[in-house]
């Protein structure tokens, strides 16, 4: 649905800021980045209402929790506590690793009027036929990937950059593309959390 709709052009690595940044001792805090788009620019394949929940609690939830995580593995590390380093790795990762995954979804999509629904040009365009035959041949194969997650997770269009290859991967929870190898850099990436979608789906008789 959304990627034949409002697909643009690949988010490449976006900057290690993801947003402003002000000082934390050695780490820095995150903020929330603001959208490109206004919330409802997206209609009808995505409402307004869900956008800004997804973008103004889920995600604002995801850098809170990340500042809060580095703060107290700050204290943590000034102490010499291994014991709560340890323990501060697994929120770090989930809250840290939502904040980089949705910083990347929302450069991903974009407005019939600028440019989303486009099929990939270029470079770009070449390497899906490919790699996957045709476009609509790689929508099938994220659709499947994604439909076929275990729970929460994330469906990305992946470059290899050692390799030059392109893959579709997928990620559960909040990893981070990254996470299944550090050469993969995310083209696009879909989020299959339910509260990327909830308040469309239709009651089933």
């Amino acid at each position: 649905m959304a990627l034949r709709i409002l697909f643009k052009k690949p988010c490449f690595p976006i900057p290690s800021h993801y947003g402003s940044t002000v000082p934390l001792r050695q780490f820095k805090t995150f903020s929330l980045p603001e959208l490109p788009y206004d919330y409802g620019a997206l209609e009808p394949a995505i409402n307004g209402e869900i956008m800004q929940l997804h973008h103004q609690k889920h995600h604002q939830a995801y850098v809170t929790n990340f500042n809060n995580a580095l703060e107290l593995l700050d204290q943590a590390l000034a102490k010499g506590d291994a014991s709560s380093t340890v323990q501060l790795q697994s929120a770090i990762k989930f809250n840290g690793g939502g904040h980089i995954n949705h910083s990347i979804f929302w450069k991903n999509l974009a407005p019939v009027n600028e440019g989303g629904g486009e099929p990939p040009k270029g470079p770009l365009g070449l390497a899906v036929e490919e790699h996957f035959g045709s476009l609509e041949e790689l929508i099938k194969k994220m659709n499947v990937q994604g439909a076929a997650l275990q729970g929460s997770g994330w469906v990305w269009l992946a470059l290899d950059k050692e390799t030059k290859t392109l893959s579709v991967e997928t990620t559960a929870n909040q990893d981070p593309l990254v996470t299944k190898g550090a050469s993969l850099v995310p083209l696009l990436g879909i989020d299959v959390w339910e509260h990327a979608y909830y308040l469309q789906i239709l009651p089933v008789d």
